[in-house]
């Protein structure tokens, strides 16, 4: 018997390829089947396709079986032989051997259009003897959940089932609820639909249950998200359409089914993982892991002499749950091999005890921790390893965060910023740290280190001073509950230090370095990776303090001693020349940086490949110290090829791709393409206001190219108004005496006296001297640029031969940060 069509029937793409392939569409197809999960409405396609064949006589004959095992489809046939033929119904066997008989196509007599329908095969291997011969006036439709290679030979063709699409969701739930005067604002409708993954088993039992209980899209929602329901609370007391199972009940046989298959007893324990982690894509990596199959192996056998898992059985695994259509795998999927619908991760965990579930999302966590690799050099994978722990975190409630945080919460938090998300990576922290407090206590270690992740974050975010204060803050709690020796005191004073540097007292941060170099060295001794790093940011802040030439000299027989201790291709190796470089240029060797970076170039191509974002900054950096040995051209060409590159590797918003984007337009200026500049400028602070806010210092700083290059193109007026703005705000976000304000000061100063305010213009050059002096001291090199500034407006114009040296360096710094 064809069942009855459902309420608020949908048609639907697949039912167009049921008819094109069955009805002489192109190829005929004589056998098709519909395969799909549980729930997708593979049945009821093929009723529409029967029902409608019927209805406009299409079939002389039409057989409908129910074909949940051998003995179900020998049954079918020999009650079709007892009717058709007059079969004998005492020998079921011999009846359906001879209905099949009868379908064989016949060189003579009368020719029969026949149609059968075999619905919800269970195995394949049920209809070994008994598929429906092939002929021209036959058409045979199968329905499993199946996807086994032996049901696509010879001439069936597979058609894929899946859920709905969002529009025909939206429509479906629609016409039920109106059939019985309920509406709902569409908004509410499709994200109830998303919720349920656009299954139309789920959406059917959905609209019921609205209607049955009375209430809205909202609270029924909310009863799904809720970690204390199963879906079984979510299903109405009388299912709709006639429908025998539950969601809830839906994949329960096609996960015994799994589990049977080979190896037998793996389906279910990989299913159980997978359902904690992102149903839009799992990296098959992920279940092959050290910690899955240490699951897999203690779920498998519980004797001492069971031989562990392989990743080749966790494999085979994966294929049973793709042949119950329990999981879609895509091998060429890259990273997002594995596919397993929500209501199925939902039902899965439904299973679990709290014990079970503990164990799970830990096992989860862990096996996502083996699968990132120490150095992301692969964008995608980053970005799918950090929406599947967003997707544990979502299922594992405190799993994660008992008796300590996971490793994989630290290692997504900085996954993000690293990915050039800063503010997400900050807001991320933030919350962290919050929860440990909450959980752990404001003493636990874990909650210390989720706060220093804060301050991080949230110096890289553009507010360097206020992640001072929460490093300082920070700083006091390492103390006394850790003491000043413990490693985690000494790295919040280094991060301190270093913070202190970026929001802009370089001789702080060397003050602050120095003693910590030597406790580090005290405590650590001389060869430990914190050492070597203290040495490094010394060195570095030692150079902004504007002693590049003393920075040199630190730096050389450091980076000596990473080759030594931590070889030529460790990422902190190349990190040290990197700065050497910088600092090379920086103490007048140009041309040695503009080499050095070039050999720096290709070491990273040859450890990190090409699309690594270090080795995208080795080349911006290159490009960068060819403006000032000259090869203004080089630079434009280079800078072009990075900003195309940084689009493609890391996405228009990445910090990055907007400095590379920076300092193409700085290059063009000094091409003289000052209009091609300014355009390209104003575009880009566009996209800086948009994605990082009016703040952040890298917006700064392009509103100060931005001014420069208006004067240079001869509007010295509009310089002087539009850096007259940017003091204010350089004022207000990072202070009187940070570099950056100074140096606004310095370009306003220029330009007031290129505007014809010469007076003016001597004045404040007087008065940026006298706090450079108190701020740098007499030797930092923008003293000198300033004292010539300051003599030139002195000066007569008419008769001065003073000529003015520009600064080597750029007004601003707008590198990427090693």
């Amino acid at each position: 018997m064809i069942p009855s069509r459902g309420g608020s029937f949908q048609h639907r793409a697949e039912a167009d390829q049921l008819r094109v392939a069955l009805d002489g569409g192109g190829t005929t197809v004589l056998s098709q089947v519909l395969t799909g999960t549980g729930g997708v409405g593979k049945t009821q396609l093929a009723a529409d396709y029967a029902r409608t064949a019927w209805q406009e006589s299409g079939v002389d004959v039409l057989v409908w079986i129910s074909a949940s095992d051998t003995t179900a489809v020998i049954s079918g046939y020999a009650q079709a032989g007892v009717e058709i033929q007059g079969a004998d119904p005492a020998d079921p066997h011999s009846a359906a051997k001879a209905f099949l008989a009868w379908l064989q196509p016949k060189a003579q007599g009368p020719r029969c259009r026949w149609l059968v329908v075999l619905d919800d095969v269970t195995d394949p291997s049920d209809l070994s003897d008994w598929w429906p011969p092939a002929s021209p006036t036959g058409r045979t439709v199968v329905t499993t959940r199946r996807k086994d290679a032996a049901l696509a030979k010879d001439e069936r063709r597979m058609i894929e089932v899946g859920v709905f699409t969002a529009t025909e969701s939206l429509a479906y739930l629609t016409s039920a609820l109106a059939v019985h005067d309920r509406r709902e604002p569409d908004a509410q409708l499709a994200a109830l639909a998303a919720d349920l993954g656009h299954l139309p088993l789920a959406l059917s039992q959905a609209a019921a249950y609205l209607v049955d209980v009375g209430v809205d899209c909202t609270a029924y929602r909310a009863l799904l998200s809720d970690r204390a329901r199963t879906l079984a609370d979510a299903a109405p007391d009388v299912l709709p359409d006639g429908q025998a199972q539950t969601v809830a009940a839906a994949w329960g046989l096609s996960i015994d089914r799994a589990d049977a298959l080979r190896p037998v007893g793996l389906a279910r324990p990989t299913l159980q993982l997978c359902a904690f982690l992102d149903s839009n894509g799992i990296p098959a990596a992920v279940v092959t892991s050290r910690s899955a199959l240490a699951y897999l192996t203690s779920y498998h056998s519980k004797a001492p002499d069971a031989h562990p898992v392989s990743a080749d059985q966790a494999r085979l695994a994966v294929r049973a749950l793709y042949r119950l259509s329990l999981i879609n795998h895509d091998p060429g999927s890259l990273h997002r091999e594995l596919h397993v619908h929500q209501l199925i991760q939902h039902s899965v965990r439904d299973t679990l005890t709290s014990t079970q579930h503990d164990l799970l999302a830990r096992t989860a966590a862990d096996a996502l921790t083996e699968s990132w690799p120490e150095v992301e050099r692969d964008v995608d994978l980053g970005q799918v390893l950090r929406a599947n722990t967003v997707a544990l975190t979502r299922y594992s409630g405190e799993a994660l965060y008992r008796p300590d945080l996971h490793r994989v919460l630290f290692r997504t938090g900085h996954s993000l910023g690293d990915a050039g998300q800063v503010t997400a990576a900050r807001d991320y922290f933030h919350h962290l740290s919050e929860i440990a407090t909450a959980i752990l206590g404001a003493a636990h270690p874990d909650t210390l280190a989720a706060r220093h992740g804060f301050a991080r974050w949230q110096g890289e975010a553009g507010d360097a001073a206020s992640a001072v204060d929460t490093l300082t803050e920070l700083l006091e709690d390492r103390l006394g509950l850790l003491g000043q020796d413990h490693p985690e005191t000494l790295h919040t004073r280094h991060e301190l230090a270093r913070l202190r540097g970026e929001a802009g007292d370089a001789a702080g941060a060397v003050d602050a370095l120095t003693p910590l170099v030597e406790h580090y060295l005290r405590v650590l001794g001389p060869d430990h990776l914190d050492t070597l790093t203290a040495r490094h940011e010394l060195a570095r802040w030692q150079g902004d303090a504007g002693d590049a030439v003393g920075a040199v000299d630190a730096l050389t027989p450091l980076v000596e001693h990473y080759l030594r201790v931590l070889g030529p291709d460790h990422l902190d190796t190349l990190t040290a020349r990197s700065n050497l470089a910088r600092l090379r240029g920086e103490a007048g060797d140009v041309v040695g940086a503009v080499n050095a970076f070039a050999e720096l170039l290709e070491d990273r191509l040859r450890v990190l490949g090409p699309d690594h974002p270090r080795t995208l900054r080795a080349r911006h950096e290159l490009a960068n110290w060819r403006i000032y040995a000259g090869d203004v051209a080089g630079a434009v060409n280079g800078f072009a090829a990075l900003v195309e590159d940084a689009l493609r590797l890391l996405g228009p918003e990445h910090p990055d791709t907007l400095t590379a984007r920076l300092n193409l337009a700085v290059c063009l200026g000094k091409a003289g393409d000052a209009t091609g500049a300014v355009d390209a400028l104003i575009t880009l602070l566009g996209d800086y206001l948009r994605v990082i806010g009016p703040d952040h210092p890298e917006p700064l700083t392009a509103r100060h190219h931005l001014a420069r290059l208006r004067g240079e193109a001869g509007d010295a007026a509009g310089a002087v108004t539009t850096f007259t703005e940017l003091l204010q705000d350089r004022l207000r976000v990072q202070g009187p005496d940070h570099p950056h304000t100074l140096r606004a000061r310095h370009e306003l100063a220029r330009w007031r006296g290129e505007a014809g305010d010469v007076a003016g213009a001597v004045t404040a050059f007087t008065e940026l001297l006298q706090d450079r002096l108190r701020v740098h001291g007499p030797d930092h090199p923008d003293i000198l640029s300033t004292r010539r500034e300051l003599a030139r407006w002195q000066a007569d114009e008419r008769d001065s031969d003073v000529t003015i040296v520009r600064e080597v360096l750029p007004a601003e710094p707008h590198s990427p940060a090693e």
